[in-house]
């Protein structure tokens, strides 16, 4: 029995060792790998004529007073556009949620009210992870004039929809590509002779935009903008458009003030009704002022 007793006891201390072993084992937590957005890749949601790829953090409220003076090819008889009719628009924008900015607008041009919205599908990295930033931005506009202006009451409403994407290339400079598409419920035609109402331009219109920024000081920046139609009309064709200037900003604010041949600013409007042509100097002088607000 005594031997019969120590052999069972040296087979328990014989399996149970390695287990103790085991557990007094340290186990190595693989370090958690820290994922850098790239930040400001643009200093405001707005770079000239057209949106940036930016959504603000969540809770941020943003104004922006965007204004076009009259072709400075008039020359002295209105001051270069100066004292010429001019178009204005008023916007509020909020961000709600995050990644998701809805907006408000009115425009002097044909008194337009756009509700608008752009949500951030992709944000770049520091790191070679995810290499560009993708939005997507999109807007219903209200035409608000007399009705004697309209046949049906859904001819008042157009609608704008944009792809945005942006790379900061390096902490000085910043570039986005944006293809867009327009429509209009009701465009401009006219009654041939068998009394059939013909359009002088399709409903819908495809387009693309250019733009970059060049930080030259911390708070300094030279902008440029190029927006390139592409559907073909029957008739009307819109013009190109080359905008160029300078931003300069601040912890809440950013001011660009600049030249291009855009007057109407919404950006449906810009594209399928730019009559304005560069090789002629048809150009505006205009600036985007934006004030940000973070609650």
């Amino acid at each position: 029995m005594l031997i019969r007793s120590c052999i069972l006891t040296a087979l328990v201390f014989i399996c149970a060792g390695p287990v103790l072993a085991q557990d007094s084992t340290a186990v190595a937590v693989p370090e958690k790998k820290v994922v850098r957005l790239a930040k400001n890749t643009f200093e405001s949601i707005w770079l000239l004529d057209n949106q940036t790829v930016m959504v603000p953090k969540k809770g941020s409220l943003e104004m922006a007073i965007q204004h076009r003076f009259g072709k400075v090819n008039n020359g002295i008889k209105d001051f270069f556009g100066f004292f010429a009719p001019s178009n204005i628009r008023l916007g509020l924008s909020y961000v709600v949620r995050n990644n998701l900015n809805v907006g408000l607008g009115l425009t002097k041009e044909r008194m337009q009210v756009d509700v608008n919205a752009k949500y951030a599908l992709l944000k770049q990295t520091e790191s070679k992870g995810v290499p560009v930033s993708v939005s997507v931005y999109g807007n219903v506009v209200i035409d608000t004039r007399d009705k004697s202006n309209f046949r049906y009451s859904v001819h008042r409403f157009s609608y704008f929809s944009q792809v945005l994407i942006a790379r900061k290339v390096t902490d000085h400079f910043s570039v986005q590509v944006a293809p867009s598409f327009s429509w209009f419920n009701n465009v401009e035609g006219y009654v041939n002779s068998k009394g059939e109402i013909v359009n002088l331009m399709k409903n819908g219109h495809l387009a693309v935009s250019v733009m970059g920024r060049y930080k030259f000081s911390p708070k300094s920046s030279l902008v440029v903008n190029y927006d390139q139609p592409l559907t073909q009309h029957p008739s009307n064709n819109p013009h190109p458009n080359i905008s160029f200037g300078l931003e300069t900003t601040t912890d809440s604010h950013a001011f660009q003030v600049f030249a291009g041949n855009y007057y109407s600013i919404v950006p449906q409007s810009n594209n399928v009704y730019n009559q304005n042509d560069y090789t002629k100097g048809q150009f505006v002088i205009g600036f985007n002022i934006t004030r940000l607000w973070a609650f």
